[in-house]
């Protein structure tokens, strides 16, 4: 019995460090929304306070969507979900030119476009075999390794001590403890490396008088999330448009991650599968107009997360989901995370997306390597990798175009499958 017990609540204990390791990883990029919508929008820091406790709550019910499947929703794949970065400039010029209830009018609608066309995206299914799967696996890795490194350097590259040798210090020696931990470390001591590069680190930034704890005495001890706190959405059509296209670059996102993690833990997806995975992004993004917070899509670098740990099943994410809500009700807890220095992070970053990456590459390796797929490979990671590096070649563009054409990932995945359609014709049969 005693033996028993143990057992329990070792497993408990696992189960809620690696929860809490996958909340460190998506915790500083999606707090950064809010942040920068607020700030973009003029909210008062007793505001800012609440969009990002709220936010924090939403995450960690957007995620229960996903992961519980359900008749209706839920892909049932270890996937944490957090406010998409797709959406921060349409949400701000819609917040500008329109007000704030239009913004959150657009997050409803996109919302709603996402759960009415489920079905039907879903059946584009076939349009994704491994040359294209793994194209967009490769790019969703490689194409966020310039914000890891953006993050190593302080987060700001416009900031004067950007790149402050403090900074690269705790970076890359975060990357360093990771690697580490992941070539010598054995049973859960490597499961967790992640969260203990990012302790260490931490650790590290407090002793070098980098960190200030300001933010956690400010903060609330209890915060209830309330229904249209902000304001009363509303709706306009142009508004409602931009929102649309948004979501249709996130949905091209998502797809590469359910893929990613489908490949991680060897399940194969159907379009059942993907049509639940849509309807919980559908139904979050609704939810997060309600609440006036934002719309909900995959984080990418989860899929890392599960990658470096080995442990493929959903109950660390269950953790991590109650953990999230956990912190969105108690701000000043929450805002323990918030001390966590971004080149610290960063330094993670690097280690997880360079992981996801590599998993791109490993499917590309089992593609028969003839010159079509070739040539597949080359233009989508080519562009994909060229727009996220120079965005400003676009700047002559509408803004509205901007949004799709800066995302590398929905450029490289447009062109891979533009150029499979009609390079591969028969896979169009499958």
């Amino acid at each position: 019995m005693d033996l028993k017990t143990l057992k329990t609540e070792d497993s408990f204990l696992k189960n809620l460090l690696l929860g809490f390791q996958h909340l460190l990883a998506m915790y500083s990029g999606d707090i950064l929304i809010p942040i920068l919508i607020g700030a973009a929008l003029g909210f008062s820091s007793t505001q800012m306070t609440y969009l990002i406790s709220v936010d924090i709550f939403m995450c960690g019910v957007a995620t229960l969507l996903q992961i519980k499947r359900t008749p209706l929703t839920g892909i049932g794949l270890p996937v944490v979900l957090g406010s998409a970065v797709e959406y921060v400039t349409p949400l701000q010029n819609i917040g500008h030119h329109f007000g704030i209830a239009y913004m959150y009018g657009g997050i409803i609608a996109a919302g709603i476009f996402i759960l009415l066309i489920s079905k039907m995206f879903a059946k584009l299914k076939r349009f994704f075999p491994p040359v294209v799967t793994g194209s967009l696996i490769t790019l969703i890795g490689f194409t966020l390794i310039p914000v890891a490194f953006q993050n190593i350097g302080g987060g700001d590259a416009t900031a004067k001590n950007f790149g402050d040798p403090t900074d690269l210090i705790l970076g890359f020696s975060t990357a360093l403890i990771i690697l580490i931990i992941s070539i010598w470390g054995r049973g859960f001591v490597k499961q967790i490396a992640v969260l203990i590069g990012i302790v260490v680190g931490s650790v590290a930034a407090i002793a070098m008088g980098t960190i200030g704890f300001s933010s956690v005495h400010n903060a609330h001890w209890f915060q209830l999330p309330i229904p249209f706190y902000f304001a009363t959405p509303k709706f306009e059509w142009s508004s409602i448009l931009i929102m649309l296209l948004a979501s249709l670059t996130c949905m091209i996102e998502s797809t590469g991650v359910y893929y990613a993690l489908a490949e991680i833990t060897e399940r194969d997806l159907n379009e059942k599968d993907l049509q639940h995975g849509y309807a919980s992004e559908g139904i979050a993004a609704i939810l997060g107009g309600i609440f006036n917070t934002f719309p909900y899509s995959t984080f990418s670098q989860n899929v890392a997360i599960v990658q470096l740990s080995g442990i493929k099943k959903n109950k660390p994410v269950y953790f991590s989901a109650f953990l999230l809500i956990l912190l969105g009700l108690i701000p000043k807890v929450g805002a323990i995370a918030t001390l966590i220095p971004t080149s610290v992070l960063g330094g993670a970053m690097l280690i997880m997306f360079g992981t996801v990456g590599a998993s791109g590459v490993k499917m590309l390796s089992k593609v028969e390597m003839n010159n079509e797929n070739m040539l597949i490979m080359a233009v989508a990671i080519g562009l994909g990798l060229g727009v996220t590096v120079q965005p400003t070649l676009l700047h002559f563009l509408p803004s509205t175009l901007q949004t799709i054409l800066n995302n590398g990932l929905v450029v490289g995945s447009f062109s891979a499958i533009i150029l499979n359609i009609v390079l591969n014709p028969r896979t169009k049969e499958a």
